[in-house]
């Protein structure tokens, strides 16, 4: 009974938070903590719960952008012993932190604006539109400064996020301040802010919801778990394919382990470094660990495999493909 596992590591070739994101990291955070004082000591004359609100979010995301940048430096770590994949993982803890935090801004300036249209207090509108035009330049050229890396890194995409909802809010403040300073219209104030909140939650779910399913080692959105599995079950002398695990190391980078069974025996280094590479460049796999077996005896006997086999009895479902379940665990 030969067994052999095989270790396809590709370290050189994963896609790593721009070069230049620690710089944008840094200028941004900069930016926004002079701002965020600024804007708390402006509206706190200006009488406008807007502008501290909008202050209140603004600190809420140079908290959101620290834990971004510490994620990206993480990212690089060398494995340890105790941490084998580095501590690249926290890249995914702090994407959903970050999804977290803006959930909870949002709460917060809900209630504000909900409060403030029960008690409606004067608002000094020019000070208010001046301050958040200035948010709004600032912000936006934070949310400039990340949107290159905001395709590839999940991380960053939370970063650019927060950074165009806090243009959005600041530009909403601008507008609110200067209807209020024509008409006195002083409820229009917190009624924008509800309906920017309402965006803003609505663009932050999907952030949430992948980096929740990172968390819980789910399939990633940008890869099919049935071609992968499809894509090895094709292989030369392959007869099954089993416990089929994909899931996400850290923002960028995702991982697989699974069992090819091959009756001829092991097919040689040159084939699995050959399905290695092509999971790489076709399915954006970056680690995979394949574990080849002569199927003289039954492997598929893994806890999670007969969980997922009662799972689909239970259900009474037929895929149609005898070739490895892909399990989204």
């Amino acid at each position: 009974m030969s067994q052999h596992h095989h270790h396809g590591h590709d370290h050189g070739h994963h896609h790593p938070a721009p070069a230049d994101a620690g710089r944008a990291f840094v200028l941004a955070i900069g930016l926004n903590t002079v701002f965020v004082a600024v804007e708390f000591i402006y509206g706190f004359i200006a009488n406008s719960t807007a502008l501290m609100a909008d202050a209140g979010h603004n600190l809420s995301d140079v908290l959101g952008l620290v834990l971004a940048w510490g994620a990206a430096l993480l990212a690089k770590s060398a494995p340890t012993r105790r941490f084998t994949y580095g501590l690249r993982g926290s890249s995914i803890l702090a994407a959903l932190g970050n999804a977290l935090l803006l959930m909870v801004a949002c709460g917060a300036i809900a209630w504000e604006a909900v409060q403030r249209f029960a008690h409606p207090e004067p608002v000094a509108g020019t000070t208010v539109s001046i301050v958040a035009a200035i948010g709004v330049l600032i912000n936006g050229f934070s949310a400039w400064l990340f949107m290159a890396g905001s395709k590839s890194d999940l991380n960053v995409r939370g970063a650019y996020q927060h950074m165009a909802a806090d243009a959005a809010l600041s530009l909403g403040v601008v507008v609110s301040g200067l209807v209020v300073m024509y008409t006195g219209w002083a409820w229009l104030d917190p009624a924008v802010s509800l309906v920017i909140v309402v965006i803003i939650v609505a663009g932050t779910w999907s952030l949430m919801k992948e980096s929740t399913q990172m968390a819980l080692a789910g399939v990633p959105t940008g890869v099919d778990a049935t071609a992968v599995t499809g894509f090895l079950a094709a292989q030369p002398g392959v007869t099954e394919v089993h416990d089929v695990h994909i899931w996400a190391m850290s923002t960028t980078e995702t991982a697989l382990t699974a069992h090819l069974v091959i009756p001829d025996g092991y097919p040689g280094d040159a084939a699995i470094d050959a399905v290695v590479t092509h999971l790489r460049k076709d399915f954006a796999i970056h680690h995979c660990t394949l574990q080849v077996e002569q199927g003289t005896t039954r492997h598929a006997s893994c806890c999670l495999q007969e969980a997922h086999d009662e799972h689909e009895h239970d259900h009474d479902h037929d895929h149609g493909h005898h070739h490895g379940h892909a399990h989204a665990h």
